[in-house]
């Protein structure tokens, strides 16, 4: 499912107007950025949890030489799935 066919489905669920519902998603979808970018973890109770995990620098070997290169630390965002979806999903048939 893409995002245009989300909205569309959420709006059909809501009985919102795709555009509202377009702005709603998106307005969510920008609130969980600035939440991360913050540093802030973002949880759902029983739907899952967003937070930015940090990665230490490392080096790494080349596969098939004997070379290797200097990673740099970086940032990720991780997604933890809730109790409640991961049950739901794996109900599912």
């Amino acid at each position: 499912m893409n995002k245009s066919e989300f909205i569309q489905t959420v709006a059909e669920k809501s009985g919102l107007t795709k555009k509202a519902t377009g702005e709603a998603v998106d307005a969510i979808l920008e609130v969980i950025e600035a939440s991360l970018v913050a540093g802030q973890d973002v949880n759902f109770i029983g739907f899952g949890s967003f937070r930015v995990a940090n990665k230490a620098a490392r080096i790494a070997r080349v596969p098939g030489t004997d070379n290797t290169i200097d990673v740099p630390a970086t940032k990720a965002v991780k997604f933890k799935v809730g109790k409640a979806l991961k049950d739901s999903v794996a109900s599912a048939k």
